[in-house]
């Protein structure tokens, strides 16, 4: 058996960097597949491409938009506040330590719903994610 999430312990008591590291691999999924839907095949432009969604400093714009949106549940709060006190021992090297707090946040967020088998909100939170950076692209542009 290659995967058996079913042994992955109870979300809730996981900590929070161990909910980061799960949600920045399945985060990493949705936009590989995101960037491969939309046709992009060259390595070098997926990575580009990719960069402009999962860097520490994209995830921590959209998790402020998210909050600004006042979107998330008590729980939810509770997952991302947990995950932006938590305290990971590492210095970040492309970014400021609130940046990477509140990226860790966002990645946090997204593994719980993702271990709890969220997987309605978990798009949800995802495809507006996905709204927010083409709309912050566009306006570069």
């Amino acid at each position: 058996m290659l995967l058996d999430f079913e042994t992955v312990k109870d979300a809730k008591q996981l900590n929070s960097l161990a909910l980061a590291y799960i949600g920045d691999a399945v985060y990493e999924m949705y936009v590989r597949h995101h960037l491969l839907a939309e046709g992009t095949i060259r390595p070098n432009q997926l990575h580009n491409q990719a960069k402009s969604y999962v860097s520490a400093k994209a995830q921590a714009r959209i998790l402020h938009y998210f909050m600004s949106m006042e979107c998330f549940s008590e729980e939810e709060e509770s997952v991302i506040r947990r995950g932006r006190n938590a305290k990971s021992g590492t210095i970040p090297k492309n970014t400021d330590v609130q940046t990477y707090r509140y990226s860790t946040a966002f990645e946090a967020l997204i593994g719980y719903l993702y271990l709890e088998k969220r997987k309605g909100r978990l798009d949800e939170l995802i495809q507006e994610a996905f709204r927010f950076i083409k709309s912050e692209e566009g306006r570069k542009s």
